[in-house]
C-alpha cells in the first residue's frame, strides 16, 4: 500500500489509480478508485452507479474544464506530473479550486519531489503521491519551506499587505 501526504501527515493510501489504458469491464465494483478522465468522459454515468468511492485524475495534456460540470462527483481530484518540468498541473489546480469552486480532495501524482510541496499547496492541493523513489516522511518539510508568503493565493486568498491592514 502506498503512503501519502494528507492534511500535513504521511497515511495510507485506500486509493486505486487505474491506469490510463484501463478498460471499462476492470473498473472493481466496490474499491475506491482514480479513475482516469478519459474513463469518466467515456462512461461517467456508470462510474457513478458503482459502490465504492469515485475519483478521477487528469493528465497534464487533458484541462480540467473537461470535468467541471461532474465535479460533484468526485471525492478526489488527481493531477498528473509526468516530469518535474512540466508546470500545467499547479494553473489546473488553481482552475479548480478558483474557478470551479471544487471542495474536495485535489492529489498531485507523478513525478512529485519535496521542492514542489509549498508552491503545490499554494495552489490547491492537499494531498501529494511523492515519487516511489522517495521519502514522503522526508517530503513533509517541504509543506514549510517558507514561513510568509507575500502574494495571494488558493489557500491565502489576501496578499501580505491586507493581512497586515486586519
Amino acid at each position: 500500500m502506498q503512503r501519502i501526504i494528507k492534511g500535513r501527515q504521511v497515511v495510507n493510501d485506500n486509493w486505486h489509480l487505474l491506469p490510463k489504458e484501463t478498460a471499462f469491464e476492470d473498473v472493481p465494483n466496490s474499491d475506491s478508485v482514480i479513475v482516469p478522465a478519459n474513463l469518466w468522459l467515456e462512461h461517467g454515468h456508470a462510474l457513478t452507479l458503482r459502490d465504492g468511492g469515485l475519483g478521477v485524475w487528469l493528465d497534464s495534456d487533458e484541462e480540467p474544464e473537461s470535468i467541471a460540470d461532474a465535479l460533484e462527483h468526485f471525492q478526489v481530484i488527481a493531477i498528473n506530473f509526468p516530469a518535474f518540468t512540466d508546470g500545467r498541473g499547479f494553473s489546473y489546480a488553481r482552475l479548480l479550486r478558483e474557478r470551479f469552486g471544487y471542495k474536495g480532495e485535489l492529489r498531485a501524482i507523478g513525478d512529485v519531489l519535496q521542492d514542489q510541496l509549498f508552491f503545490m499547496q499554494r495552489c490547491g492541493f492537499d494531498a501529494y503521491a511523492i515519487r516511489a523513489d522517495r521519502d514522503p516522511e522526508t517530503a513533509l518539510a517541504g509543506l514549510d519551506d517558507f514561513t510568509v508568503t507575500y502574494q495571494a493565493a488558493a489557500d491565502q486568498p489576501q496578499p501580505l499587505f491586507r493581512r497586515r491592514l486586519a
